[in-house]
């Protein structure tokens, strides 16, 4: 197998890399939990001797397969405290067989994004990479032919979302009749995207007798119910208060104007110097106006958000890592498995409507114990959302005012008119001619009713009811009635018949 990438081996790291500000034990190895030479070697080549305290946790547990449930912080090493004991549990069915059918699919890992499916899958390929496992990602968005072509020719391990996952069971390129691990990451997540429906066909898919994992930074009301379903007697393992945020990030609050957000996140770029940062919005439109916005203000930036096909998003992304874009303005789609090593802060454009996003979203600064910031922009309709945050992570902000900004005076105005094209092509604003004063405007409204101005709207006038009435010499009056000068005319005399369409026959 060909060396591991250098940008994925970066992202192992922030993967691997304990967190500082969580206490470890250093006499704790990878080599004390009994797993292959072949897994060890592969840690051994990154330079990975101790685990995260969510690892050292799970994986003798896993190993001895139980049901876990698995709470940590975002960015503590959660993939490879599943993982890493899942390729030790497979090596037992190993082979080099040519066979599709001696590579069964034992063990499905499950995300809500596609964004998160393949961060995981590059992990797992990189953990096995010294096996005879096969892997593969599937997930919507991209051509299905080549994920097609790679389960047929037989994958162990299968990393997927739950729609295409669920396709390529409809097309019989699938089957799950031999998996004996399921693995549901970021279960909350898939079922704030409404993938219930779908994780419950998938679970009458799989063989009764199996093992069942479940991790994630939160556990709702929700992910409980749904785990006392087909979790059997798990494992609870939190290494830090659910729905915590990390020590190693500062969360800062600034009140703004609704209608000057924008303005204000372009004002935090431009002072803090940010060159890697990304910015949250709540609407797929809300992302793409921002993104655009940001253009207009000299600042390279791009969205992805869920009407952007798969490749562009993954383009965006690829950039984004390489430096090329310094803003990524991004939905909620991309809240979960983007792992940017040393990504110096985050933006919230718009707070999220769910509080446990939140965590999430800042959850992608201040990866593997680095330092981070999470600044949050909130209007007066949105203390609803912070006192929610609030509650959530039980912490109380400080309201704080953005010092030194100052919005463009026509800023507010040019936001709740951009959609009035009309007033700036009549004329009025070519002139410089502002808006007339109060004591005027009633005046200014009765005049363009009459008067031809470049405001009013012309009525259609027939001329032939403006000129003056003239009698018409008909040709049906009898011409012998006509007296002569000085005399008075004889009205003729019309047989009632011909007015109403006939005459009497003779």
């Amino acid at each position: 197998m060909s060396d591991i990438q250098p940008e994925i081996q970066s992202e192992i790291q922030s993967e691997m890399q304990a967190d500082p500000a969580v206490p470890t034990t250093p006499t704790v190895r990878f080599a004390d939990f009994g797993l292959s030479p072949d897994i060890l070697r592969a840690l051994n080549d990154q330079g990975y001797v101790h685990p995260t305290p969510i690892q050292a946790e799970a994986i003798p547990v896993v190993l001895q397969g139980r049901d876990v449930m698995g709470a940590a912080q975002t960015g503590t090493g959660k993939t490879a405290g599943f993982s890493l004991p899942i390729i030790q549990l497979l090596l037992a069915h190993a082979n080099t067989s040519a066979s599709p059918a001696r590579h069964p699919v034992r063990a499905l890992i499950l995300t809500p994004t596609r964004e998160l499916a393949d961060q995981v899958a590059e992990n797992v390929k990189a953990y096995c990479r010294h096996t005879p496992l096969r892997s593969t990602v599937v997930f919507g968005g991209v051509d299905i032919a080549p994920q097609t072509a790679a389960l047929r020719s037989g994958i162990e391990i299968v990393i997927a979302t739950p729609g295409r996952l669920l396709d390529h069971v409809q097309q019989k390129t699938l089957n799950l009749s031999q998996t004996q691990i399921l693995v549901m990451d970021e279960a909350d997540r898939m079922l704030d995207m409404g993938f219930l429906p779908d994780l419950q066909r998938i679970i009458n898919l799989l063989p009764k007798e199996r093992q069942n994992l479940m991790f994630s930074a939160t556990f709702s009301g929700e992910i409980k119910k749904l785990a006392a379903t087909f979790l059997k007697n798990p494992v609870t393992i939190e290494v830090a208060r659910s729905n915590a945020t990390a020590d190693n990030v500062t969360q800062t609050m600034y009140h703004v104007n609704e209608q000057t957000k924008a303005e204000a996140v372009s004002y935090i770029i431009r002072e803090r110097n940010l060159k890697q940062v990304i910015v949250f919005s709540n609407t797929k439109i809300g992302a793409s106006k921002l993104a655009r916005h940001l253009e207009n203000e000299g600042v390279n930036a791009s969205a992805i958000h869920g009407d952007k096909t798969q490749n562009e998003r993954m383009a965006a992304l690829e950039a984004f890592k390489r430096g090329e874009i310094e803003v990524l303005v991004a939905t909620d789609v991309a809240a979960r498995g983007l792992d940017i090593a040393e990504l110096p802060c985050v933006i919230n454009f718009d707070l999220p409507y769910n509080a446990e996003d939140y965590v999430h979203r800042i959850g992608r600064t201040g990866r593997a114990g680095a330092s981070g910031d999470a600044i949050s922009l909130y209007a007066d309709k949105d203390e609803r959302l912070l006192v929610d945050i609030e509650k959530m992570i039980k912490y109380k902000f400080v309201r704080a005012e953005l010092t030194g900004f100052v919005a463009k005076p026509a800023s507010a105005e040019r936001e709740r008119s951009s959609g009035r094209g009309a007033d700036a092509r009549n004329g009025r604003g070519e002139r410089g001619e502002g808006r007339a004063p109060a004591s005027d405007r009633s005046t200014q409204h009765t005049r363009s009713a009459y008067t031809s101005t470049p405001t009013s709207r012309k009525e259609k006038v027939d001329p032939w009811f403006l000129k003056p009435y003239e009698p018409t010499l008909a040709a049906e009056v009898d011409t012998s009635s006509v007296a002569p000068a000085g005399g008075s005319i004889k009205p003729s005399k019309v047989k009632l018949a011909a007015l109403l369409g006939g005459l009497p026959k003779n």
